[in-house]
């Protein structure tokens, strides 16, 4: 490994110096432009030989190099790929010049049209904001991004994954209504496809819990309207449990609710997200006002 950094700084050295030459007069007559294509070809031997080594950084600063040196040459997709290249190597350890990179080449990719590759990069952004920096609020812009490029090249899968975490992390964030609207939307969109529309129930029962956050007769419409939307709900257990936390929170039974979830948790396993929604509308019971 130490032999492949090694080896990886001396061609940096031979690159540089290459280029350094090139924009010489000399230079300039003889092979200017052959140089930079050697300087290239050294920058990725270097960046290859950086990651054997599992110098992250040493090999995303070539990528990154590289990556100019096709962009100045008009090669813009050699470009977006050696900075795509750059960010997964500082992905490693510095997610923040991870992100540059990858912004540089969504530039790229948007300037070109290339819309999907483009949503690709802004989803990889957000789960470094979601993951590496913690900072939701830029992942969420991020993941909204990618959902519209992948809409907008009637991608709806991949359109609907991104926004399902824009939803959760709204709902988190007490953004009930944008999660809501989220829930409904994609509800929908699974309705319209015999392949996804069983999972409409869980958009539905999310939208529900989003809704007994902010106010109980809401949430009671709601459940008829699913109940329309797609008559399947009705005789879910997602349904049969929202119905009977509704008479519940109406009853101001807090051990009943209790018991209920309890029981629901111990065939169907809920999740971190679920279980802070239920939370905040236990605390609902007796409290002058809901959430």
């Amino acid at each position: 490994m130490a032999d492949a950094e090694q080896k990886a700084m001396q061609l940096m050295a031979e690159a540089e110096k290459k280029l350094t030459h090139s924009k010489g007069f000399l230079g300039s007559l003889f092979g200017g432009p052959s140089r930079v294509d050697e300087a290239m070809d050294l920058y990725q031997q270097a960046a290859n030989k950086f990651k054997m080594a599992k110098k992250w950084s040493s090999a995303g600063h070539a990528f990154t190099e590289l990556a100019s040196l096709y962009a100045k040459g008009g090669s813009r997709l050699d470009a977006a790929t050696n900075y795509v290249e750059a960010g997964n190597c500082y992905k490693k350890t510095d997610p923040n010049e991870s992100v540059n990179c990858l912004l540089k080449a969504i530039e790229i990719y948007t300037d070109m049209g290339k819309f999907v590759m483009a949503a690709k990069h802004h989803q990889a952004i957000a789960e470094i904001y979601e993951t590496e920096v913690t900072d939701i609020e830029k992942a969420i812009q991020h993941f909204e991004q990618a959902s519209d490029y992948f809409r907008g090249e009637e991608n709806n899968s991949s359109s609907n994954k991104c926004l399902l975490k824009v939803a959760m992390y709204a709902a988190q964030m007490e953004n009930y209504e944008k999660a809501i609207q989220i829930y409904e939307q994609v509800a929908t969109s699974s309705l319209e496809s015999s392949l996804l529309k069983y999972s409409a129930k869980e958009y539905m029962f999310r939208a529900t819990l989003c809704h007994l956050c902010v106010d109980l007769t809401n949430a009671k419409i709601a459940v008829e309207k699913y109940e329309e939307m797609y008559p399947a709900f009705q005789d879910s257990r997602e349904c049969k449990l929202l119905k009977a936390l509704t008479t519940h929170l109406e009853d101001q039974n807090v051990d009943a609710f209790t018991d209920t979830v309890k029981d629901y948790d111990s065939i169907s396993r809920l999740d971190q997200w679920y279980t802070t929604m239920l939370l905040r509308i236990k605390k609902s019971i007796n409290a002058e006002d809901i959430c």
